[in-house]
């Protein structure tokens, strides 16, 4: 194996997929259904196919239905007893869970954006060179997701990680250490988050 796919190799894939989908009356994210799928499964797939191993997944509203209903082979499910505190909590979570893995960095996705695929993954995760890496994609110069940790940050990042802001607070202390990658003419970063939106499903 070469050493730029040896590298590449050990970029994991961390999908936050716990939300509640509160403005959505209370649906699970992942379970929204999309070209006839749950969300969770295009957002794995798209991990997978751009390149990320192992893929852990954060469960945690609707859990048990989401175990039971979405087929997600070869994924590690990781349950967020606290979800309901936001998203700092699950990317906690996630980043506990990859700890041994041997992973360099942890390629970040939501699951509720289904515009981002394996293109923009795939871009994300090549611009990977170190374990103390950032990166972040961009969308028409906004910073958006996939966003990528190497794993001498975890710490850190899940020290920022509270309440709904994730790593927003690490990111925009660092922001000149982040590498952006632009991600514009692969992928789209809207957010399914009000009934609404849904209509970007199909």
């Amino acid at each position: 194996m070469d050493r730029t796919s040896h590298e590449k190799s050990q970029v994991a894939g961390l999908l936050l997929a716990a939300g509640g989908g509160r403005r959505l009356g209370g649906r699970p994210k992942a379970l929204l259904a999309h070209r006839g799928r749950p969300l969770v499964e295009h957002a794995a797939r798209a991990l997978r196919e751009g390149g990320c191993a192992p893929v852990h997944i954060v469960l945690g509203a609707g859990a048990e239905a989401v175990r039971a209903r979405a087929e997600l082979p070869g994924c590690t499910l990781v349950d967020n007893p606290d979800w309901a505190e936001g998203m700092g909590s699950s990317l906690r979570a996630g980043l506990a869970s990859l700890a041994g893995t041997g992973a360099r960095a942890a390629l970040v996705m939501l699951v509720d954006q289904p515009g981002i695929g394996a293109a923009a993954v795939a871009r994300v995760a090549a611009a990977y060179d170190s374990p103390s890496c950032l990166v972040a994609a961009v969308y028409d110069g906004l910073r958006g997701h996939p966003v990528l940790f190497g794993a001498e940050r975890w710490g850190d990042v899940a020290a920022s990680a509270v309440g709904d802001r994730g790593a927003r607070a690490y990111l925009k202390a660092h922001q000149s250490a982040v590498r952006l990658v632009d991600c514009s003419d692969v992928a789209r970063p809207d957010d399914i988050d009000t009934p609404e939106d849904l209509g970007r499903l199909e």
